[in-house]
């Protein structure tokens, strides 16, 4: 199931992982566990914030997946499953409409 997964990073934990230089390692490990179609990184609620789009496969994939976020970033985590636009149009075509 393709997933969305928003990572919002506490700003002092951010900061000094950012001083220590270990930011950017932290980052591509998470990613290479993720393998996201996309990641974007932007600012949200004055926070350091990344937008990350994957596929989940399973479920019991969700802990390793947030825990580096959380323990080490201090991170607040939202999942969101989403659609692109094809698997929209499949949803839409399965709906019945009643005159």
């Amino acid at each position: 199931m393709r997933m969305l997964m928003k990572v919002e990073m506490d700003t002092e934990a951010s900061n000094d992982l950012i001083r220590q230089g270990a930011v950017q390692g932290l980052m591509e490990e998470a990613l290479g566990r993720i393998r996201p179609e996309a990641a974007y990184f932007t600012v949200e609620n004055g926070c350091r914030t990344g937008y990350f789009f994957f596929d989940l496969t399973e479920s019991s994939a969700l802990p390793s997946i947030s825990e580096p976020f959380f323990m080490r970033l201090g991170a607040k985590i939202h999942y969101s499953p989403v659609m692109n636009r094809e698997e929209l149009a499949e949803g839409l075509s399965r709906i019945t409409t009643r005159d």
